[in-house]
């Protein structure tokens, strides 16, 4: 047994696996395994476990932190309507600061002096789980083994991993990485590292090809939504996690959430990125149905600035930082009358919102209406114009003294 401890962040893929190892014969530490689930749909938890175990972790832990990971985390992710460069919903960026949380709980738990996670030195993730473990404890030391070994290449891993008996489910001839949750999945590596080429059928899990004849007919749904978040399903109340597993299930049914994206990584490379999110998109696009319907339009055209701002600082990894709390400190109040309910539409890939309501609608027939209800008042409209125009106005005729009248 060492005298050092470290907790490594264990998913039981190829990166993970070897890294127990390596920690082991090159760090000399006893390695303490955290796989932690939030919502992974690909792995049995408990062979993952025990298989830490087998490659030499002196304990193996899994904790089940999926109803902390809505109530806490995807909740203000959905109310900030957060998509990095306003398509990507945050799958793995999302699930990070839950991780490094739960990390850092442990590494206290067993007076651990290290923390390891298996990020490369080239991705988002590093970032994302150091600067969150140094904001929760300063002190704590970050291990990073595979940017320090010498195995370059995943076929290299792979080789180190026959070598030494590893299991690991990455092969020659699937060489995708996946890490998914439950607001997604995200697959990269093998072909799709060539922008040009069309992603293969066998990389989707959670969506049917939308060309196919799965669903020929349209399908609707109603989301009902109290302060922000999804309460009932066509009308049957249910729990944020049962309702994004049931969409998940239904706009997948339909091919809706797919993503293929060039992204631009923290770091200042481009990656070619795909995304399965149908549930998450839904649940997005529903909620910023009823904003419209509920938000005073300078608030809502605020927000959406807020709202790009959270989703950078949440992809760059700052999701314990107090810019960011502060945000959110804003958003939660711009939820206190986004209540009611939305209809959607899913057909051959698309989902379309068809219908809103809520009891605190800023929607005013009388005053959007051109038939015979019309209360709108157009004595004022002249007076508003002259207002609104009297700096261009203004502006205009000093133009005039140095001959730009007119220019554009």
């Amino acid at each position: 047994m060492s005298e050092e401890k470290v907790v490594l962040a264990y998913s039981g893929g190829l990166d993970t696996s070897v890294a127990i190892r390596w920690l082991i014969e090159e760090k000399n530490v006893d390695v303490i395994a955290l796989a932690v689930d939030v919502g992974q749909e690909r792995q049995d938890l408990e062979v993952v476990r025990r298989k830490a175990l087998g490659i030499g972790a002196v304990e193996s832990i899994v904790k089940d932190v999926r109803e902390e990971y809505v109530e806490e985390f995807i909740a203000k992710a959905l109310k900030a309507n957060a998509l990095y460069e306003n398509k990507y919903p945050l799958v793995s960026a999302m699930s990070r600061p839950i991780i490094v949380k739960h990390l850092v709980e442990e590494a206290h738990r067993h007076q651990a002096k290290y923390i390891a996670h298996g990020c490369t030195g080239k991705g988002n993730d590093q970032v994302r789980f150091e600067v969150g473990i140094a904001a929760l404890d300063p002190d704590l030391e970050v291990m990073a083994p595979v940017r320090e070994w010498d195995l370059t290449t995943r076929e290299r891993e792979m080789e180190y991993a026959a070598a030494r008996g590893i299991p690991v489910p990455t092969t020659k001839k699937s060489p995708y990485s996946i890490d998914d949750n439950l607001w997604g999945r995200a697959i990269e590596c093998g072909v799709l590292e060539d922008p040009w080429a069309e992603p293969p059928s066998d990389i989707y899990t959670l969506t049917s090809d939308a060309r196919g004849h799965q669903c020929d007919e349209a399908e609707y749904v109603e989301l009902s939504f109290e302060q922000g978040l999804p309460v009932a399903l066509d009308g049957e109340i249910m729990s944020f996690h049962e309702i994004i597993d049931r969409m998940n299930e239904l706009a997948g049914k339909h091919g809706f959430g797919r993503i293929d994206m060039i992204e631009n990584r923290l770091i200042g490379v481009k990656s070619r990125e795909i995304y399965e999110v149908p549930g998450a998109l839904t649940l997005i696009t529903a909620h910023k149905a009823l904003e419209d319907l509920c938000l005073e339009r300078d608030l809502l055209h605020y927000k959406l600035q807020i709202e790009q701002k959270w989703s950078e600082l949440v992809y760059n990894g700052m999701w314990y930082s107090p810019l960011k709390e502060a945000l959110d400190g804003f958003i939660e109040t711009t939820q206190q009358l986004v209540t009611g309910d939305v209809r959607l539409r899913f057909f051959k890939g698309s989902c379309v919102t068809v219908g809103r309501r809520s009891p605190y609608s800023l929607y005013d027939y009388n005053l959007a209406t051109y038939d015979e209800a019309d209360t709108f008042d157009r004595d004022a409209a002249k007076g508003f114009i002259d207002l609104h125009g009297l700096p261009t106005r203004v502006w205009a005729r000093q133009r005039r003294k140095v001959g730009k009248e007119g220019e554009v």
